[in-house]
């Protein structure tokens, strides 16, 4: 899942605020394509005695911590685009209200993550296209852990898979 927690100035952002930007937050991911349920966002308010950016209170700072264990991005040039398509995604809730910002992306392991007590499911798997299909976690069989475009031999395809 992605998690994002955004800390930010008390009263920074409205409810229709939130619900706007945790739906463009969601469509980032949901593009991928990854279940929606994956994505979890919250707002944290931090009054402006709390919040200190180079040991000075910072009433206008908007610092968000991105943990990403659904997916990983292999090489600088990928990660360099990531991270500027999510500074592109966020500006109309940061850079247009004027506020400073910085975020972090971390990748905590894939197989240190659970769901309703389910292990997620492979990258592009039946079983994730099943989740991704019924928003929401599932127990699933090992065959479901085979790419959905998967052929192993002549004749034999994901749906016969589905049977096993």
């Amino acid at each position: 899942m992605p998690l994002w927690k955004i800390h930010h100035p008390v009263g920074a952002y409205s409810a229709d605020d939130k619900k706007q930007f945790s739906d463009a937050i969601t469509e980032v991911y949901t593009s991928i394509p990854i279940p929606r349920f994956y994505v979890v966002v919250l707002f944290e308010e931090v009054a402006a005695e709390n919040f200190y950016v180079g040991g000075d209170v910072h009433d206008h700072f908007v610092r968000i911590n991105i943990d990403q264990m659904a997916r990983t991005l292999p090489g600088a040039t990928l990660r360099e685009f990531w991270v500027r398509n999510l500074d592109r995604v966020i500006a109309p809730w940061v850079k247009d209200r004027g506020y400073d910002w910085e975020f972090t992306i971390t990748e905590p392991p894939f197989d240190l993550w659970s769901l309703q007590g389910e292990i997620p499911p492979p990258f592009e798997s039946l079983a994730e296209a099943r989740w991704i299909e019924e928003n929401k976690a599932t127990p699933y069989e090992f065959a479901e852990k085979l790419p959905v475009s998967v052929r192993l031999t002549p004749g034999f395809t994901p749906e016969d898979a589905k049977g096993r």
